[in-house]
C-alpha cells in the first residue's frame, strides 16, 4: 500500500515538473535548464567511468589470483607454503652431523641464525636428509658448520625463489678434508612479481583510454557527434547562441590561497594533487601493499616505497599552512583567532589519533593499560601546531613579489624569516644532543642500530639507543608501539615506537620544508620559472646534505637513512624527493595544464576522511572480504588494489557532492 501510494506520489511530482517546464518560454532559461542537464549528464558519465576503472582492475586482476594461487610444481615434501618461502632439503653424505644457519643480506653485522641441525650419513652412499623453509624476500647467506668439530665447511649466498624446491648437497672431496656444498633447483619457483606487472599494465592502459576519451571529447566534432547520439543537439545550440561556447574557460574561485594581484586568487591543484598521491600510496601501503616486501616499511636502515609517502604528507602539510595562514592574516583575521584554531584542530587530530585510529582495537576493546600514546595523526597534530605557531609568528600579511636583480635576493625568502628558522635550528641542536650525547644504561652513547641480532648481538636491548630509552621512559613500554619493523630480520624484542617523541622533533623539520615551498610560491608568485628553480635548488641542497650525512651507504654513514627513528638524513632524503616531485606536478598541472591531478586530486581534498575512513573501515567490504588463497600475492594485491580505488571512488563522489571533511 506504501509503495503504491508512493509511485502515484511520484507520477504527481513528475507531471507538476513537466507542467512547470512547459510554462517557462524564455530561451535563457531553457539554455540554462539545458546546461545543467549536460553538466548532469557529464557528471553521470564521470562516474560511471571512474566506476568502470574500479571494476575492471578487479576483473583484470582477480582471475589472476586464482591462477597464481595454484602451483603445478611438484613437490619432495607435502610442506605447505605460505608466501616468500621456499623449500630446501638439506642433503649430507658426511659420515658427521652438520648445523645449517642462515642470515639475511639486508641484516647488518648480523649474528647467523640456526636452522637446524643434519646428521651425518648412516653408510657411505646413503645421506641423511634434512627439511627446512627459507625466506625468499631477499638474499640469504647460508653457513654449514660440522657439529663436532666446529668447523665451517662452507658458506654461499644463495636467493631462493617463492614457492620453489632446492637440494643442497653436502659431500666429500677427494681430499676427506675438504667439503663441496651445491645447490640444484629441483622445482622451479614461481613469479610473484607478474600480478605486479599486470594491474600496472591494466592501469596504465585505462590511463591512456581515458586520457584519449577526453582528448576526443574536448574536439567539436566529437563533442556534436556525442550530442547527436545523447539527443541533446538543441541544447547544445542554445548553448552557443544564448550562454557562450562551452570551450570557453571560466576562473572558478575556488579558494583565496594566493593574494589577489596580479591575477584572481586560486587554489593550486598541483598541492592537492601532491597530497593525493601520498595519501593514496599510503592507503594502498597500509591495507598490505599485496604483501610485497618493497610496500612494506624497511626493517631498519634504509627505504622503501611505503616509508615515503609519511614524510610527504607532513612536506605539503607544511605548504599548506603557509598559504592557508597567509589567506587568513590578508583576509584581516586577528594573529589571536588563528592560533585557536590552529590549537584546536592539533587537539582534534590527537583525539581522533588516540581513540579511533588506534592499532590496539586489533587486541580487542580499548585498555588504559595499553593504550598507545604515540601515532600517525598525532605526529601530525604535534608538527602541525608547532610549524603553524612558528609562522604566525613572522608571517606578513600582505608580501612583495621577490625580485631577482639584487644579488641577495636569491636568500630573501630566508631572511625575512630568520626567527623561525632559528627555532628550527635550535631543535636540530637538542635533536643531536640527545640522540648523540644522552647515555642510555647498558647501550653505547649515540648507538643508532636496532639491537636484537644486530652488531654482532652485543646490544641486544638497545633498540633505536636514545629514541627508545626516551619513549620507554617518558609514557612506559605498554603505551609504545609492540611491534616495530625491526623485529622481522633484526628479532629484537624491546618495544619501539616509529612516531616517538625525539623523531616528532624531525617531523617539525620535514613541515618546515615544506612551510618553505609554500613561501616560495607566496613570494614569487606567478613566476613559475622561479618557483621551479627555486624547488630544484632546495632539493639539490637538500639532496647534498644527505650525501654527507650518509656517505651514500646504507648503514655506513654518519647518520644513516632511518625511517623507524626519523633520522636528519632520512628527513633531508625524504625532502629532497619531495621537491622534485613537486616540481614535477606542479609543472605538468598548474603551468603547462597537461593533467588535471586526476584521480589523486579528489582524495588530496578529502585527506582527513579517507585517511580516518580506511583506518576504521578496513575490515569492512568491499575493503577487505575472505580469500580463496590467503598465500597468494596475486589475491592480496586484487584486494588492496579494489580497497584503495574504493576510497578514490568515494573521494571522487564527496568532490562531486561538495562534500569536505575539514577540522
Amino acid at each position: 500500500m506504501t509503495s503504491k501510494q508512493g509511485r502515484r506520489g511520484s507520477a504527481m511530482a513528475k507531471k507538476n515538473v513537466n507542467k512547470n517546464t512547459k510554462l517557462d518560454t524564455s530561451p535563457v532559461l531553457k539554455g540554462e535548464q539545458a546546461k545543467q542537464k549536460d553538466m548532469k549528464q557529464l557528471q553521470i558519465y564521470d562516474i560511471f567511468s571512474l566506476a568502470a576503472l574500479v571494476l575492471v582492475v578487479a576483473v583484470c586482476v582477480a582471475p589472476l589470483a586464482a591462477e597464481m594461487s595454484i602451483s603445478s610444481f611438484p613437490h619432495h615434501k607435502h610442506i605447505v607454503q605460505k608466501m616468500d618461502e621456499a623449500f630446501l632439503a638439506v642433503n649430507n653424505e658426511l659420515n658427521t652431523d652438520i648445523t645449517v644457519s642462515w642470515v639475511s643480506e639486508r641484516c647488518y653485522q648480523c649474528l647467523y641464525q640456526n636452522l637446524g641441525v643434519v646428521s651425518g650419513a648412516p653408510s657411505p652412499g646413503q645421506p641423511s636428509s634434512a627439511d627446512f623453509v627459507v625466506s625468499t624476500q631477499h638474499t640469504i647467506t647460508l653457513q654449514l658448520n660440522s657439529t663436532e668439530a666446529n668447523l665451517e665447511l662452507c658458506t654461499f649466498p644463495f636467493h631462493f625463489g617463492e614457492h620453489g624446491n632446492y637440494s643442497l648437497w653436502v659431500k666429500n672431496l677427494n681430499n676427506s678434508s675438504l667439503s663441496n656444498c651445491s645447490v640444484v633447483t629441483d622445482a622451479d619457483p614461481v613469479n610473484s612479481y607478474i600480478p605486479i606487472l599486470i594491474a600496472f599494465l591494466v592501469l596504465v592502459g585505462l590511463a591512456v583510454v581515458y586520457a584519449i576519451g577526453k582528448t576526443l571529447l574536448g574536439l567539436n566534432a566529437v563533442r556534436s557527434i556525442f550530442f547527436q547520439i545523447t539527443g541533446t543537439m538543441e541544447t547544445e545550440r542554445l548553448i552557443n547562441s544564448e550562454l557562450g561556447s562551452p570551450g570557453r574557460t571560466v576562473t572558478t574561485v575556488t579558494d583565496n590561497i594566493l593574494p589577489p594581484p596580479p591575477s584572481p586568487s586560486k587554489r593550486l591543484r598541483s598541492l592537492d594533487t601532491f597530497r593525493g598521491i601520498s595519501l593514496v600510496i599510503m592507503v594502498f601501503v597500509n591495507y598490505g601493499g599485496g604483501r610485497y616486501w618493497f610496500f612494506k616499511h624497511e626493517s631498519w636502515n634504509g627505504l622503501t616505497v611505503a616509508d615515503l609517502v609519511f614524510p610527504w604528507f607532513v612536506f605539503i602539510m607544511g605548504t599548506s599552512i603557509a598559504l592557508s595562514i597567509n589567506s587568513l592574516l590578508r583576509s584581516g583575521t586577528s594573529r589571536s583567532s588563528v592560533l585557536k584554531k590552529v590549537v584546536w584542530r592539533s587537539l582534534q587530530l590527537f583525539i581522533i589519533g588516540v581513540f579511533i585510529v588506534n592499532p590496539n582495537y586489533c587486541q580487542g576493546p580499548i585498555s588504559w593499560d595499553n593504550l598507545r600514546i604515540p601515532g600517525v595523526l598525532q605526529r601530525l597534530a604535534w608538527s602541525y601546531l608547532v610549524v603553524a605557531c612558528l609562522d604566525l609568528l613572522v608571517a606578513r600579511a600582505h608580501l612583495d613579489i621577490i625580485s631577482m636583480e639584487a644579488w641577495w635576493s636569491c636568500g630573501l625568502d630566508i631572511l625575512l624569516y630568520w626567527p623561525a628558522w632559528l627555532c628550527v635550528l635550535l631543535m636540530e641542536v637538542i635533536w643531536l644532543c640527545l640522540t648523540f650525547l644522552l647515555p642510555v644504561p647498558g647501550c653505547p652513547t649515540g648507538y643508532l642500530g636496532p639491537g636484537g641480532i644486530g652488531d654482532m648481538g652485543q646490544f641486544i636491548n638497545c633498540t633505536g639507543g636514545a629514541a627508545g630509552f626516551i619513549d620507554r621512559w617518558l609514557l612506559g613500554e605498554k603505551h609504545i608501539y609492540q611491534n616495530p619493523t625491526s623485529r622481522v630480520i633484526y628479532a629484537t624484542h624491546m618495544p619501539f615506537d616509529p612516531e616517538g617523541v625525539l623523531g616528532s622533533i624531525n617531523s617539525i623539520l620535514m613541515a618546515f620544508l615544506g612551510l618553505q615551498a609554500g613561501k616560495i610560491i607566496l613570494h614569487y608568485r606567478d613566476v613559475h620559472t622561479s618557483i621551479m628553480s627555486r624547488f630544484l635548488i632546495w632539493g639539490l641542497f637538500l639532496g647534498v646534505i644527505s650525501a654527507v650525512l650518509t656517505r651514500c651507504s646504507t648503514d655506513q654513514g654518519f647518520i644513516p637513512v632511518n625511517k623507524n627513528m626519523w633520522s636528519l638524513s632520512y628527513v633531508t632524503t625524504l625532502a629532497c624527493f619531495a621537491y622534485v616531485l613537486l616540481v614535477l606536478v606542479y609543472y605538468t598541472v598548474d603551468v603547462k595544464k597537461w593533467w588535471s591531478g586526476a584521480p589523486f586530486y579528489y582524495p588530496g581534498m578529502n585527506s582527513i576522511l579517507v585517511y580516518v575512513g580506511h583506518e576504521v573501515f578496513e575490515d569492512y567490504f568491499p575493503f577487505r572480504w575472505r580469500m580463496v588463497n590467503s598465500q597468494s600475492h596475486a589475491e592480496h594485491l586484487t584486494q588492496n588494489l579494489v580497497a584503495t580505488s574504493c576510497w578514490v571512488f568515494i573521494s571522487y563522489v564527496l568532490y562531486r557532492k561538495k562534500i569536505f571533511w575539514k577540522i
